[in-house]
């Protein structure tokens, strides 16, 4: 534990260092994306391909639904979606608003445990387990939920002693921690406390950076980020996607949703999976030098406009394909794609990728979880210990309040046992 004089330390480092100094050495160069921080981790992980073929995904019809008429007994979310995530390839998962992009990145993660989920989903060529897949995989969630009164270090530590398996030892994790922390690019804060969002602590951006780190410090194999860029201007959104290039570039899989990028961001992707809404596929495919694939493959299809000088191609590529574009043109960019070469393509190299390689093994565990009970409860013990010492006036207010509740309850009932024996008596 830390003194209340090292806490008011940390909080005034937190304001000045954190939240000035690294927004200033990033908005030297916004627009990088590549992460100049790589290289060999230390500890190994074994790189997985994810495939799933013809995914279907069906919810019961809510009641609103019933009551306007709806007839049918199921919702389908998801419409025969096939594709394949690779290590060392940046995914990007796009789409209008509702149409499935994070329902198919739960779906796989397997995040969703209601409705109906139908097709064959591979980890390295292998059936998805789910037990065994949630030891190798990590989600970074859209809201960055972290405890306000830890510090960046501590917060990565708390997560690898949680999720690191047990025959590691503590030199190792300690060395594995400090490469995470370089890598996403935390070191200038890794002693600044989380703080409040919006009150205090780290920045959007740090938080979403932190959420990134907490997930890569289990060493997974498969990372899904819902949103990464969300809420951030240019230059913070350049930041998070730099350390998500760090993230790829060890040979990971990493798949991320993503609404509206800008070119810059657009382009730091290697592959993309476009949805329309309905959960249909129209387009899976590499995005090509300055998004040209993507731009070629839709420019070819009648009706549609050809994209402007210097237009961004990911909102040029919503556009295009809008329900109302495909009402006024009389096409279905579905249709249209499972027609392509391209389809063809993407089922040739998913059929290919959903063999194990010679000489592999399925995944297998001897325990569900990395750590034992007690070692869970001793991780948690730590951190509610620090987070407790850390806010003293909450502790202030309640020993004030049980000390004035134990005063008021005991003379309201001063000898009132007697007098209940008494009558007991009677």
């Amino acid at each position: 534990m830390i003194s209340f004089e090292r806490y008011s330390q940390l909080q005034r480092k937190d304001d000045k260092e954190g939240l000035h100094e690294e927004s200033k050495h990033a908005v030297n160069d916004p627009g990088n994306v590549a992460g100049p921080k790589t290289g060999q981790t230390v500890l190994p992980f074994e790189p997985l391909t994810v495939t799933f073929q013809d995914v279907q995904y069906y919810v019961n019809i809510p009641q609103e639904m019933k009551e306007r008429g709806y007839k049918h007994k199921k919702l389908q979310l998801l419409s025969g979606i096939t594709g394949a995530f690779r290590p060392g390839v940046l995914t990007a998962l796009m789409g209008v608003s509702g149409a499935g992009k994070t329902t198919l990145m739960d779906v796989l993660s397997g995040r969703k445990t209601s409705g109906i989920i139908e097709g064959d989903i591979r980890i390295g060529g292998y059936p998805k387990v789910q037990d065994t897949f949630a030891r190798v995989s990590s989600y970074c969630e859209q809201n960055d939920i972290h405890s306000p009164l830890i510090t960046v270090e501590e917060s990565v530590v708390y997560s690898a002693w949680l999720r690191l398996p047990s025959q590691i030892d503590s030199k190792t994790k300690d060395e594995f921690v400090n490469k995470v922390i370089e890598t996403i690019e935390l070191d200038r804060v890794r002693d600044c406390l989380v703080g409040i969002p919006g009150v205090n602590g780290l920045s959007t951006e740090q938080r979403k950076r932190l959420t990134i780190a907490v997930e890569l410090v289990a060493n997974p194999s498969i990372i899904f980020m819902d949103e990464p860029t969300s809420g951030l201007d240019a230059r913070a959104a350049a930041i998070v996607m730099r350390a998500v290039k760090n993230v790829v570039e060890m040979g990971r899989t990493v798949v991320c949703t993503i609404h509206q990028p800008s070119i810059d961001i657009f382009e730091a992707f290697d592959e993309l999976i476009l949805m329309k809404t309905g959960g249909h596929i129209i387009y899976c495919g590499p995005l090509g030098q300055n998004s040209m694939r993507v731009v070629e493959y839709f420019q070819n299809i009648p009706g549609v406009p050809k994209i402007k000088d210097n237009y961004n191609p990911a909102t040029w590529m919503l556009e295009v394909t809008s329900t109302s574009v495909e009402v006024g043109n009389g096409i279905d960019f579905a249709q249209i794609f499972k027609g392509s070469t391209l389809c063809k393509e993407n089922k040739e190299l998913v059929k290919q990728l959903s063999s194990p390689t010679p000489g592999s093994k399925d995944l297998y565990f001897p325990t569900r979880f990395p750590q034992n009970g007690l070692e869970q409860f001793k991780a948690c013990l730590w951190k509610q210990c620090l987070s407790y010492w850390r806010s003293p006036a909450y502790n202030l207010t309640r020993i004030v309040f049980m000390t004035a509740s134990s005063l008021m309850f005991g003379v309201l009932f001063w000898q009132q046992g007697k007098n209940m024996l008494v009558y007991t008596f009677h």
